[in-house]
């Protein structure tokens, strides 16, 4: 969503996204002569590029739906639908995952350099030559930064020994986007809003039934941080963690709930697969119930998303429903559909905590 701010505001935002000046990439399929793009943005010390630069470079087509919310890809694979905020590249219902999600910068939709080498690849067939003719040093305090935020991936940890009985002793919930950040917008309604009153319901099922604490990285609607999405799960009581989104595809077939796991799960410097993590077993968990339900489950992704952050504490992306789906619309709008999802939820937790693993000290 864009706001209009006063000239003197919208010199000093100019001035903070502004590229360094001869910031430039090289970008062609591999084997033709590279095109060079002077358009780059840094968020977060990694390059963001226009989509509508960087397809043309790779003999490829696209725009933005303005009715959908999406950007849709012509391509030789197929067509692939991506927006703001995705997590992942959707090819002819593949889902093909992102590291760092697409964001609208200076009023366009960029995406990372390793979109262009990864996805994009997929695309056009083949590899993909990007050269970055002046890569930026990161400066001290952006150093510092990143590594806060490694300290702080690193204690999303299960902090408990072996014990008896349930292993549910508290939940946290992240619900995703908020502020200025409206994230998926279709029909009139907003993504934000949806997933803050989907937790706001799991928290009352969970303190009411389970008499357990639960921990909503936000309450109302404002921006949050990365750091700060991940805080919430530090409470030492929390067993396991959600984060709660709702997505928009292209057409109106796409439909279901679906699952987003780390591909590793971290705890003493060892690196454990996916498939032998609590955070798989929660996916599975919820996933059972939800079809209990006859709620459809398109599937479980194990996914090196960022806001899943590092550790071993069970950790969960939800993504509830498309927004472009008129079944998927009426149990995210519908009170007899929410909550019957929530009680879905619900029950797979409760699940999650009836049937607990020993973690070690």
């Amino acid at each position: 969503m864009l706001r209009f701010v006063p000239a003197l505001q919208m010199v000093f935002l100019l001035l903070a996204i502004a590229v360094p000046a001869g910031a430039a990439v090289e970008v062609a399929p591999d084997g033709l002569p590279p095109v060079t793009l002077n358009e780059v943005y840094l968020r977060d010390g990694i390059p963001y590029l226009a989509l509508d630069d960087v397809l043309p470079a790779l003999g490829l087509r696209g725009e933005w739906d303005a009715v959908r919310h999406l950007y849709v890809i012509t391509a030789p694979q197929g067509k692939a639908t991506l927006f703001a905020g995705s997590r992942y590249l959707n090819l002819e219902n593949r889902y093909l995952p992102l590291a760092h999600p697409p964001r609208f910068i200076d009023r366009r939709l960029r995406v990372s350099e390793d979109f262009v080498t990864g996805p994009l690849s997929r695309l056009i067939g083949g590899r993909v030559f990007y050269r970055n003719l002046n890569p930026a040093e990161v400066p001290p305090e952006r150093a510092e930064d990143a590594s806060t935020l490694d300290r702080l991936f690193a204690f999303l940890l299960r902090k408990k020994g072996n014990q008896a009985g349930p292993s549910l002793r508290g939940v946290a919930i992240d619900p995703g986007h908020g502020g200025l950040d409206p994230g998926t917008v279709g029909g009139g309604l907003k993504e934000k809003d949806l997933n803050l009153d989907f937790a706001k319901d799991l928290e009352k099922q969970l303190k009411m039934q389970l008499g357990v604490p639960v921990f909503l990285s936000r309450d109302a609607d404002y921006s949050l941080s990365l750091d700060d999405r991940l805080k919430v799960a530090l409470h030492p009581e929390v067993d396991a963690f959600l984060q709660l989104h709702v997505q928009a595809e292209s057409g109106a077939g796409p439909k279901g709930v679906m699952f987003f796991v780390r591909p590793f799960e971290e705890s003493d410097g060892q690196m454990v697969p996916a498939g032998q993590g609590e955070s798989l077993r929660l996916a599975r968990e919820l996933a059972t119930e939800l079809g209990k339900a006859g709620i459809p489950v398109t599937g479980i992704y194990s996914a090196p998303l960022l806001p899943l952050g590092r550790g071993n504490l069970p950790t969960v992306l939800v993504e509830l429903g498309f927004l472009t789906n008129p079944d998927d619309r009426a149990r995210l709008t519908d009170p007899t559909g929410r909550q019957a999802l929530v009680a879905a939820l619900f029950a797979g937790l409760k699940a999650f905590g009836e049937h607990p693993t020993e973690i070690p000290q």
